[in-house]
């Protein structure tokens, strides 16, 4: 990023386990790609800052049906299924915020004990544009946390998928009565 500005693109968990054939794969995952690619570059040629969230468990993490958590196990530290999908164009300066890293606290947002928001105050963005994985999850309590912050918040409805797509409709209206733009 040559310069501050107001906008950043938020990419939320696009990780292999989210995708097609992983551990917590979400339903037409592989749709997100063109949109979310476009966006990239979008936010490349305007020189925005582009920030990727990503789970990041430990072996034996609370989330994990395994500890008694409502998932299966997912996005290990330093495993295959944790890496970033490779049909996401993501740039090697994108900037890269782990969450769910403690054994005992699961973290949906990515906002969640981060210190995304300060780090986002700091380089000026006022403005995020979101996508990612999943629309039901992480997206949503990443969205909410994003306004409780202050920030201005366009939903890129085409960049995202809900675990649960029949409810994709409620969570979208949900969150734009919050105040997120819902884009298309």
């Amino acid at each position: 990023m040559t310069e501050q500005t107001p906008d950043a693109l938020l990419l939320v968990d696009i990780q292999n386990d989210f995708c097609k054939g992983g551990a917590l794969e979400v339903p037409d995952s592989p749709e997100i790609f063109a949109a979310v690619n476009r966006y990239i570059k979008h936010a490349q040629r305007n020189d925005w800052l582009i920030v990727a969230s990503r789970d990041w468990h430990p072996v034996d993490h609370c989330s994990f049906e395994d500890q008694g958590g409502p998932w299966p196990e997912h996005c290990v530290q330093d495993t295959k299924g944790a890496e970033f999908h490779p049909d996401m164009e993501l740039p090697d300066d994108a900037v890269r915020v782990s969450k769910g890293a403690a054994f005992d606290r699961d973290q949906y947002s990515a906002f969640d004990d981060t210190g995304l928001a300060d780090f986002l105050r700091q380089r000026g963005v006022k403005r995020l544009h979101v996508a990612g994985l999943a629309l039901d999850v992480c997206v949503d309590a990443t969205v909410r946390d994003a306004l409780k912050e202050g920030f201005e918040v366009k939903l890129l409805a085409d960049g995202t998928r809900a675990v649960e797509a029949d409810k994709a409709g409620e969570v979208l209206d949900r969150l734009s009565d919050r105040g997120a733009e819902v884009v298309s």
